[in-house]
């Protein structure tokens, strides 16, 4: 029987209902199509002009993606961005998971332990910021006073080229560790406790269990953990502005903070458009990959 007929043949209960679903639905598509559709489609054709808010955009075709593609700047924020995402994700992913797998047994003051995990995650990232700073300070700094301790000379940490990177990871690092570890904790929860009391009876170690039981539970949460820490350490803007405003020399750009000084200082929004178009296609290139490899049987 073709679709047509079955149509026909519903009843009108069926039809009324599937009305009311259609009409329930159309507020969250037109939401949608109208702040994420056309925006994104919108920065697709801005990204084929030049436009600087004050005139009226100029056709130029694909000159802003040679210009991109020519720009040492943007493909050291590139290379930072990437860098920043290869050590942030995976560590606090792994912390993340270690802290949910403590804080999933019966603890005391467990839930106390889990607010303060979660902390970083719903405080304000400019806050975050601020605090970091004064750990980083050269002169008063927390982390310099704690290395003088053990005889280790201190650092001037966001200055230095060499170290300013690597101190801007540490931060992502310990601000996404809440988020995951609740994600983790709800999906620990939802594991079969007799399979670990079967693991139990065979002999199995603590690591047997985690290997063999938590982890394998754990791919679904796994994956999208690894989905949304990608995202959010791609867009990764707020702690480069307050931190070090991309210095020193650039050490610490990322590809957000070149799109924001093309559209914001220097007012290149065709440009800044068809940098976002770029981080979008990082971004799908990424998720792509990690789909790929943390696939596996159909849940």
């Amino acid at each position: 029987m073709d679709s047509s007929k079955a149509g026909r043949g519903r009843s009108p209960a069926q039809r009324k209902l599937s009305r009311a679903g259609w009409w329930m639905v159309t507020p969250a598509v037109a939401h949608i199509g109208l702040w994420t559709a056309l925006p994104v489609l919108a920065t697709f054709a801005l990204s084929l002009t030049d436009y600087n808010i004050f005139d009226a955009p100029r056709w130029i075709g694909i000159d802003n993606y040679i210009q991109i593609w020519n720009d040492p700047t943007f493909r050291l924020a590139t290379w930072n961005t990437v860098v920043y995402t290869f050590w942030t994700v995976p560590v606090s992913m792994a912390i993340a998971m270690i802290i949910a797998v403590a804080l999933n047994q019966n603890l005391w003051l467990r839930t106390w332990y889990r607010t303060a995990f979660f902390l970083p995650q719903v405080t304000a990232t400019v806050a975050i910021a601020m605090v970091w700073l004064w750990i980083y300070n050269p002169q008063q700094g927390l982390l310099n006073a704690a290395l003088s301790v053990i005889g280790i000379p201190g650092q001037a940490w966001l200055a230095n080229p060499d170290w300013s990177l690597w101190a801007v990871i540490l931060v992502g690092a310990w601000q996404g560790i809440g988020i995951k570890m609740l994600i983790y904790i709800a999906a620990l929860q939802n594991v079969d406790n007799s399979l670990y009391e079967a693991a139990s009876v065979d002999g199995a170690s603590v690591v047997r269990k985690f290997f063999a039981i938590t982890l394998p539970m754990l791919k679904p949460a796994t994956f999208f953990v690894l989905v949304i820490s990608i995202i959010g350490a791609f867009q990764v803007f707020d702690q480069i502005y307050v931190l070090t405003d991309g210095g020193p020399a650039n050490a610490t750009t990322m590809m957000t903070y070149e799109v924001y000084r093309s559209a914001f200082q220097n007012f290149q929004m065709g440009l800044a458009s068809a940098q976002s178009v770029c981080l979008f296609a990082f971004l799908l290139v990424m998720t792509l990959i990690s789909r790929r490899a943390t696939r596996g049987d159909d849940e």
